[in-house]
């Protein structure tokens, strides 16, 4: 995918699976590429379709949950693209588990009981549900690794006072119950997710995607209880497969490792899997939309003639 330019663009920024466009100072173009990254590392071959999973997916559950709180999406003018308010972001990540899942299991096998500032009970099998979910922030680093944090970290270090920590801890909260209602009417239990938070002023708003495969975990719901009384694997659809091929293989994004051999049957495994969780959460039979570059630029331009000023 090649870089835009569009009208009256500012900036431009390409993250690890977003291509980020300013517009003027007030609005950005959002678009999400079909690159895949794992362990902070963006791996080596596109997955076809990926982008748009994601843009829908997250276009759908901002939708559902914009009576919480404010957020960042105007339209999406393409099917991998999004079109919203350019917001001033908290330096943070705020993930929230519902079960022992993931980086939190990791954790705990290695024998600490404290994630983030967080209590983790003793007793716990993997995918055991907290009493209550918790948050473990990140931070969100320009380059480089994302770092655990607590919340007593991030207001020392000017990442946001106590008041903003507590807007941002209650609405993550309030999102990932509201995740987690709409997950249950799929037949999906919502694990875990993170969310993404910026200022406009004085107001907080939401920001990015959210319950997206790449930025949650979601197990079956359907014998989930058996699985777990029996010790047997959960069915899981996020991206946590494809950290657990890189771990089997002796990649974990650390130095001096290399990515192992993506095969085309595997990326396109990849690509089905996202798929199948499109049409999971969304419950909708899913469309693919291949468009051009040209026509993507074509879609924005048009879509946003009146607003990119």
């Amino acid at each position: 995918m090649k870089a835009f330019n569009f009208p009256n663009q500012t900036s431009f920024y390409s993250g690890k699976v977003r291509d980020v466009y300013g517009i003027s100072d007030k609005h950005l173009v959002m678009i999400a590429s079909d690159r895949i990254s794992a362990f902070d590392v963006i791996l080596p071959h596109p997955i076809p379709f990926k982008g748009q999973v994601l843009n829908q997916i997250a276009a759908y559950m901002l939708n559902a949950c914009k009576d919480i709180c404010p957020n960042w999406l105007l339209s999406t003018p393409a099917p991998n693209v999004s079109f919203g308010l350019r917001c001033v972001p908290f330096k943070i990540e705020l993930v929230v588990r519902g079960t022992l899942t993931g980086h939190a299991w990791r954790t705990y096998q290695s024998g600490k009981r404290m994630l983030c500032g967080a209590k983790l009970p003793e007793g716990l099998k993997e995918h055991d549900f907290f009493p209550t979910p918790i948050i473990t922030p990140s931070t969100k680093a320009d380059q480089g690794h994302d770092e655990d944090i607590s919340p007593n970290e991030i207001i020392a270090n000017g990442l946001a006072t106590a008041e903003e920590w507590e807007m941002l801890s209650k609405y993550a909260l309030q999102l990932f119950e509201r995740g987690k209602a709409i997950a249950e009417k799929q037949g999906l239990i919502l694990a875990d997710t993170k969310y993404e938070f910026g200022k406009i002023g004085h107001v907080i708003y939401l920001m990015d995607e959210i319950h997206t495969p790449d930025s949650s975990r979601y197990f079956i719901k359907e014998g989930f209880d058996e699985r777990q009384a029996s010790g047997l694997p959960q069915k899981q659809l996020s991206k946590e497969f494809v950290r657990e091929w890189l771990i089997q293989n002796n990649f974990m994004g650390k130095e001096g490792q290399q990515v192992p051999e993506m095969s085309s049957s595997w990326i396109n495994e990849i690509s089905g899997r996202y798929i199948e969780l499109y049409e999971k959460v969304i419950g909708e039979k899913f469309v693919p939309e291949p468009l051009t570059d040209e026509e993507v630029e074509e879609r924005v331009c048009k879509g946003f003639n009146g607003l990119m000023v």
